[in-house]
């Protein structure tokens, strides 16, 4: 089993993500609302407040994120990351999102 996580730049498309993962048979995530180090550092950099105000005015909605959470089958993984390409598009342009998985060595509370 792996552990998916992916964090969502676009979070426009939450609510389609999630409908895709369902029809692919993948039911149960986890999300949490997240803010990245770059938001994080800048948005709030007292010592540069006009670069944090600029960003804000030019991005004034994408403050947030999301990080889903996934516990997959080995098998639906690549299936999982389909249905991510296919809603969000390439990960590899900026502001799309970024997914890894992890192994899990014990599962309990999950079906499986």
């Amino acid at each position: 089993m792996k552990l998916m996580v992916f964090i969502l730049n676009k979070v426009e498309v939450l609510e389609d993500l999630l409908r895709e993962f369902n029809t692919a048979g993948i039911h149960g995530a986890t999300i949490l609302t997240s803010t990245g180090m770059a938001r994080a550092l800048h948005g709030n950099d007292e010592e540069s407040p006009l670069f944090g105000s600029l960003r804000a005015l030019l991005d004034p909605g994408r403050e947030e994120n999301r990080t889903l959470l996934l516990v997959l089958r080995d098998e639906q993984v690549h299936a999982a990351v389909s249905v991510i390409q296919g809603v969000v598009g390439d990960l590899n342009k900026p502001d799309t999102g970024i997914v890894f998985t992890l192994p899990i060595d014990l599962v309990e509370g999950v079906r499986k």
